[in-house]
């Protein structure tokens, strides 16, 4: 009897990792999930006024660029909303699968959201809306993001490997993509703008706090880089940045 009640404390206890890993990564795979919600929320939020009520209504007349930039910026979250569901399901092979094209269709997003830092800003000084400088000095904002998406999704590519390097780097380019979102939200002071921008970061640190006991390195150095680039928004009437991108925007007018 004793014999028989040690084999299957030792069976029990034998299967007490296993299950601990399976509970583990339930978590956070639910984690990611909630914090790709969160991200879409912020997106349809901030461009809810401009974007995305104006499909149920009046059609607007904007160049094809225009409207091909809102659709490949609104697909790149259903992607990452699709990716973070095949994981969710423990669907990894076919994860991998999508991602092939994901490398693709993030190419798309970079090299279409760089034109429209251009096109954008002047269509609004040919519409008579913004003076030249004003245009000039908005371009500092999606060009940043552009330069930030690449930084962050060039690394994940690189790294896709490194499953949870490259979750991280992907949490982190998409929380480049949204500060158009955020910025549509007129939110102030300059810092609470700050703040719920990184927001999705914050959560995936205090995350890593939670389940890991520390701060993974990606996280860190994304805060430092977020934090440095967000101080463009200070460069946006300089005269050392205005020499710079005027003669960048004319050529579009």
């Amino acid at each position: 009897m004793e014999t028989s009640n040690s084999i299957r404390q030792h069976a029990s206890s034998s299967a007490n990792p296993s299950s601990q890993v399976n509970t583990g990564r339930t978590i956070e795979r639910a984690f990611y999930t909630g914090i790709t919600v969160v991200l879409c929320a912020m997106v349809v939020i901030g461009f809810w006024p401009s974007y995305f009520s104006l499909v149920f209504g009046e059609p607007v007349v904007r160049p094809l660029i225009m409207h091909a930039h809102g659709a490949i910026f609104t697909g790149w979250m259903g992607l990452l909303a699709l990716q973070v569901t095949l994981v969710a399901k423990s669907k990894v092979d076919a994860h991998r699968r999508v991602g092939k094209f994901g490398i693709a269709y993030g190419a798309v997003v970079l090299v279409l959201g760089t034109a429209v830092s251009f096109v954008a800003p002047a269509l609004h000084v040919q519409s008579g809306n913004w003076p030249l400088d004003q245009a000039a000095g908005f371009m500092i904002l999606p060009l940043g993001d552009m330069i930030l998406f690449a930084g962050f999704f060039g690394a994940a590519v690189a790294k896709r490997s490194q499953s949870e390097t490259h979750k991280r780097l992907m949490l982190a380019a998409t929380v480049a993509l949204v500060f158009a979102a955020v910025a549509r939200m007129e939110l102030a002071p300059p810092l609470l703008f700050f703040f719920v921008w990184i927001s999705p970061l914050l959560l995936g640190m205090a995350f890593d706090l939670y389940r890991r006991k520390q701060i993974h390195k990606v996280y860190l150095i994304s805060f430092a880089v977020f934090a440095v680039f967000f101080l463009r928004t200070l460069l946006m009437e300089s005269e050392a940045w205005l020499s710079v991108a005027r003669p960048m925007l004319r050529p579009f007018l």
